[in-house]
């Protein structure tokens, strides 16, 4: 597989973990410094994501990709993923956003991993 193929089956497997919860893969998938910006502008180190999601205050039920535009320079990608995404999170109801996910990615011991994502409505 080519490096954006590798990064586009991260993109799903990503999903897929937060979907079922799977913060073990999904810790694996970030890198230990990662830190994701919630639409709300909050910085959320990878640790503390994790946490929100494993005690259900994360809530992700499924997940429709529109889009998904990756560049790789080395061992540096930026992936930025639309998808519109159904889920309820700090106790709200369950609705379906529009999300982009701007994240960056490098490789670490020959693995993508990501390092950083913003979190956007389109």
């Amino acid at each position: 597989m080519t490096d954006k193929e590798l990064i586009a089956s991260l993109y799903e497997e990503m999903y897929k973990a937060m979907i079922s919860k799977d913060t073990e893969a999904l810790g694996q998938i970030m890198s230990d410094g990662s830190v994701l910006v919630h639409m709300t502008g909050h910085r959320q180190p990878r640790q503390e994501y994790l946490r929100e999601i494993a005690a259900g205050i994360l809530n992700y039920y499924s997940v429709e990709t529109d889009s998904l535009d990756i560049t790789v320079d080395g061992d540096d990608a930026r992936m930025i993923g639309r998808s519109r995404v159904n889920a309820a999170v700090y106790g709200g109801g369950r609705h379906t956003w529009r999300l982009q996910m701007d994240s960056r990615l490098k490789k670490i011991d020959g693995q993508w991993k990501i390092t950083f994502s913003k979190a956007s409505t389109y």
